[in-house]
């Protein structure tokens, strides 16, 4: 067994246990930690399959920012685990039932996914002495740069529209003052106070 199949099955394993322990946890708190894992051990899957700028985005993106804001979120809410819990047993047949049509069609998927790669070689995603980083940032920025623009130009407009939404205007708002910051002396803001021993202020 090579090194690089060893790492596979490593990743793959952790992957699968920690992805269960996400939804199997009865802490909130832990099934988050536990999808930080599976980020993680995802992306180095990714990583074997030579696509380490989906890899790094997985770690920045969903790691970085995704998981981490869940992870507070869950941390400041007054969460009562214990009537959390009460109707677990109740959703167990139907969360049975789609777990084992999920499995079938993996089964599915990897069965036809052997086929194919058994018949013919599967073609390279990037081309040759190009890095998929790379390979992505020129077609991005190449054929899909109006689309790509698109996205960031509705992205703003959403951010600054959900701003809007939420600021309140106040009626007395302090703003600053660049000529009263400038004419301030030291005297205006400092004081002296000679406090004698044993007394306070």
């Amino acid at each position: 067994m090579t090194l690089t199949s060893l790492a596979f099955y490593l990743f793959a394993t952790v992957s699968v246990a920690s992805a269960f322990m996400v939804i199997s946890a009865r802490n909130p708190v832990y099934s988050v930690l536990f999808l930080i894992l599976t980020f993680f051990n995802s992306a180095g899957l990714f990583v074997l399959m030579g696509a380490e700028f989906l890899a790094m985005i997985l770690v920045v993106v969903y790691v970085g920012a995704v998981a981490v804001l869940f992870l507070f979120v869950v941390m400041m809410l007054d969460i009562d685990f214990a009537e959390l819990n009460e109707g677990f047993l109740q959703y167990m047949p139907i969360g049975a039932t789609i777990g084992l049509i999920l499995l079938l069609e993996l089964l599915l998927i990897f069965g036809a996914s052997t086929q194919l790669v058994s018949q013919s070689a599967l073609p390279q995603a990037t081309p040759e002495g190009m890095t998929n980083a790379e390979a992505i940032g020129r077609v991005l920025y190449t054929d899909y740069i109006y689309y790509f623009q698109a996205a960031g130009a509705v992205l703003l407009v959403a951010m600054i529209g959900a701003i809007v939404l939420t600021l309140v205007k106040s009626e007395n708002p302090r703003r600053q003052s660049i000529a009263a910051q400038n004419a301030r002396r030291r005297e205006d803001g400092v004081e002296l106070v000679d406090i004698e021993p044993g007394q306070g202020l």
